[in-house]
């Protein structure tokens, strides 16, 4: 799943009048990169929520099928947050154990280790969550890391990526098509020790703002490193 519901207020005026994961990342959009990285990672099927500007993701996107990829859409009339959004979803994901991933982030991390996490994932883990290193906008982190589980500690704290595997039965108390954001249901379990997780080190950008936009911009122009 793509969640791509929000509204990308602290984007405005870029998105005034173009969808967030529509904005172009070196010559293409945000959400296209993810759909290339999910095909080659080797999913088959796709489901993508929306609300602001849902359209022009369904217009582009279509069926999935220029990515060999079957898409499906979860609209929303109000943005549902992240735990909602993804209970609303449900019905289309069909399966017990899903990838999740944010659209606004850019990073080179490997889905198919996405797809290795969900074959191996033990009946007990609800979730498993992408950690990266704190960015600057965002220095207090979320989670700390102890033996692959996922902690509340309040030292070596990571930052949670937007990218993760999820069980169905995370959001099984959640009613459909009501808000729910994510952070309490994960830190819930959390405590249960039901939440593993990996940290990665690699590139990761959460393009929340016109400026870290523009400064990704500006590093994908660069010349590769010899």
């Amino acid at each position: 799943m793509i969640l791509a519901a929000g509204r990308g207020e602290r984007m405005r005026p870029l998105t005034d009048r173009t969808h967030k994961s529509m904005l172009p990342v070196g010559s293409k959009p945000l959400l296209f990169r993810h759909l290339e990285k999910l095909a080659d990672a080797g999913f088959g099927r796709v489901v993508i929520n929306h609300a602001h500007l849902g359209e022009q993701i369904e217009s582009a996107v279509g069926d999935g099928g220029r990515w060999n990829l079957a898409v499906r859409f979860s609209p929303e009339a109000q943005a549902l947050e992240t735990a909602g959004g993804i209970r609303n979803a449900l019905p289309l994901l069909r399966e017990p154990v899903f990838a999740v991933v944010n659209a606004d982030v850019y990073s080179d991390y490997d889905y198919a280790r996405l797809a290795d996490t969900i074959l191996q994932m033990q009946a007990v883990t609800l979730a498993h969550l992408v950690l990266v290193d704190n960015p600057p906008h965002h220095p207090q982190g979320d989670f700390s890391l102890e033996g692959g589980l996922v902690r509340a500690g309040s030292a070596d704290l990571l930052t949670f990526s937007g990218i993760g595997v999820y069980r169905a039965a995370l959001f099984a108390p959640i009613a459909p098509g009501s808000k729910q954001a994510l952070a309490p249901l994960l830190r819930a379990q959390v405590v249960l020790g039901k939440i593993t997780g990996e940290h990665f080190r690699g590139e990761w950008d959460d393009i929340g703002t016109p400026q870290r936009l523009a400064d990704l911009e500006a590093r994908l122009r660069q010349p590769p490193r010899v």
